[in-house]
């Protein structure tokens, strides 16, 4: 597999996560949050990333999440307070000045290129056009990152999808030693169960890109249930929503981080 090339920007924001997570593991309680709190995120750092993410001049990158927007009756806008939480989550761990509010994109649009990370969702069919397929692949070959959350009914038309997109590449399991797994948060075990449907056990699935795990795919899991308001979902307890919004924040930093230029 071919290396990950980092460009300025994204090195610079990889670095100063690295230097907070090193801060929350060797203290606890209010030290860590002072010492959390004494390291800034720069306005360098934040212009460098915008001048790497993207090459054309009239796409504005955004430190986002987009949530995907598709046709095919599914229900796209699921969960709507799992996004929001998410972002402020990652916005008080990390200090990235994250936007708050999520975007809202469609695979056609010319702005899908100002995020570096889209996020899907749904419980029922998502049918895309040849159009919206070859923009997929664009993005996701270009540096983008996708993660797909199973609501419970995606399952089929999705991999029909996406198998679409990349018929050279089948999703595959993501193993346990994945960065994603372990870039702020660890989880040893994978992908955590979050919401019970069938009883089958929580999959993370993914589609490589020369190296870089481009698609994220979570399965059986239902992570946008845990990242919803508190008590959305009574039989989930609180320790399930905290769970969630720790993997939330792994896939997020990692989309940032591994993102390469074209």
């Amino acid at each position: 597999m071919s290396r990950e090339i980092l460009p300025t920007g994204w090195l610079m924001i990889r670095d100063a996560a690295k230097r907070r997570v090193r801060l929350t593991r060797s203290m606890v309680g209010a030290v860590a949050c002072a010492a959390l709190a004494l390291i800034p995120f720069t306005p360098d750092a934040v212009n460098a990333f915008s001048r790497d993410a993207v090459g054309d001049a009239r796409i504005v990158p955004r430190l986002a999440i987009a949530r995907l927007q598709y046709e095919g009756g599914g229900d796209w806008y699921a969960n709507p307070s799992s996004l929001p939480n998410l972002l402020a989550a990652i916005a008080q761990r990390t200090k990235l000045p994250v936007e708050r509010t999520e975007a809202r994109v469609r695979l056609t649009d010319e702005a899908l290129f100002s995020y570096p990370f889209v996020h899907a969702t749904g419980h029922g069919e998502i049918k895309l056009s040849d159009a919206e397929i070859a923009a997929l692949r664009d993005y996701l070959v270009r540096g983008g990152f996708l993660h797909v959350d199973d609501n419970y009914g995606l399952d089929e038309t999705f991999r029909r999808e996406i198998a679409r997109a990349f018929p050279d590449r089948p999703l595959v399991e993501v193993p346990t030693s994945h960065p994603i797994y372990h870039m702020v948060y660890e989880f040893p075990d994978g992908l955590p169960k979050i919401h019970e449907h069938d009883g089958k056990p929580a999959k993370g699935l993914g589609i490589y890109i020369g190296g870089r795990l481009a698609l994220f795919y979570s399965t059986s899991s239902d992570l946008g249930n845990g990242w919803e308001d508190p008590g959305t979902h009574p039989a989930d307890p609180p320790e399930l929503h905290e769970r969630a919004l720790r993997m939330g924040v792994n896939l997020f930093m990692y989309a940032v981080t591994s993102r390469v230029t074209q």
